[in-house]
């Protein structure tokens, strides 16, 4: 498989998650939403990575080496490569709370509807970026 079609495969697979997290945010599963929207935020940048040559590291947060690299995305610019490396890190952050919580932090009870809406308007963009790198019309 080349590059070029793995970061393609990224992509759709970040466009479905996408799609999900429109079902569980009209179920009030807050948690749920940031959660899989790191998974999409995570999919769609290393997309790109893949898309210009880059194997992605095996970790979730891959902000740092977009930043890095900002040379390799045309189009991106300065304020959108900080953007995306922001919204990589802070995602990652909350990836496993949101999930499997803390004896002292339930997710379905810690978080809200605006922090669920941030999380998929931040992959919504996220993705469309990625969409002009790997798969430009």
């Amino acid at each position: 498989m080349t590059n070029t079609s793995l970061a393609e495969s990224y992509l759709a697979k970040a466009k479905v998650r996408l799609e999900v997290l429109d079902v569980f945010l009209r179920k009030d599963a807050y948690s749920d939403v940031v959660r899989e929207a790191q998974e999409v935020v995570e999919l769609a940048l290393k997309g790109m990575l893949r898309q210009v040559g880059m194997e992605p590291p095996h970790w979730h947060d891959v902000g740092r080496l977009i930043r890095q690299h900002r040379d390799r995305f045309p189009g991106v610019t300065d304020d959108g490569i900080e953007r995306l490396g922001e919204i990589s890190t802070a995602l990652r952050k909350e990836r496993e709370l949101a999930f499997y919580g803390a004896i002292d932090f339930i997710p379905t009870e810690e978080y809200d509807q605006e922090q669920a809406e941030q999380a998929l308007g931040d992959a919504n963009w996220v993705v469309s970026v990625a969409a002009r790198i790997i798969a430009p019309e």
